[in-house]
């Protein structure tokens, strides 16, 4: 496993205890939780911890299902948000080659 930034361990213990708050206000136990998501229990309690091992989808997932927001945005407001982003990178210029594609001297732009 890559070693990962203190930030980034700020991040995932920050929402992690974002979490584990709002599903304690829900007062759904960490076994309905788990039951609710399709994860092991164990799993829930790995978000919770902020622990890295967990796929970011189901950290989102969960996110999702007890109501925390995500990047500050949530249902329509994340969408707009991807589609925003996704119409920008079509039209940044490919810098790095794809499978199969040489980069030529005069498309390097340096």
């Amino acid at each position: 496993m890559t070693a990962m930034s203190r930030t980034a361990a700020a991040a995932l213990g920050t929402l992690g205890t974002r979490i584990e708050l709002r599903r304690r206000a829900l007062e759904w136990s960490i076994e309905d939780t788990a039951a609710r998501l399709g994860v092991n229990p164990r799993t829930v309690r790995a978000i919770e911890l902020g622990r890295p091992t967990v796929k970011v989808g189901t950290v989102f997932a969960y996110a999702d299902l007890v109501g925390v927001r995500l990047f500050g945005l949530e249902g329509d407001e994340l969408v707009r948000a991807r589609r925003a982003g996704e119409d920008t990178l079509a039209l940044l210029p490919a810098l790095t080659p794809g499978p199969g594609r040489t980069v030529l001297d005069d498309e390097e732009g340096f």
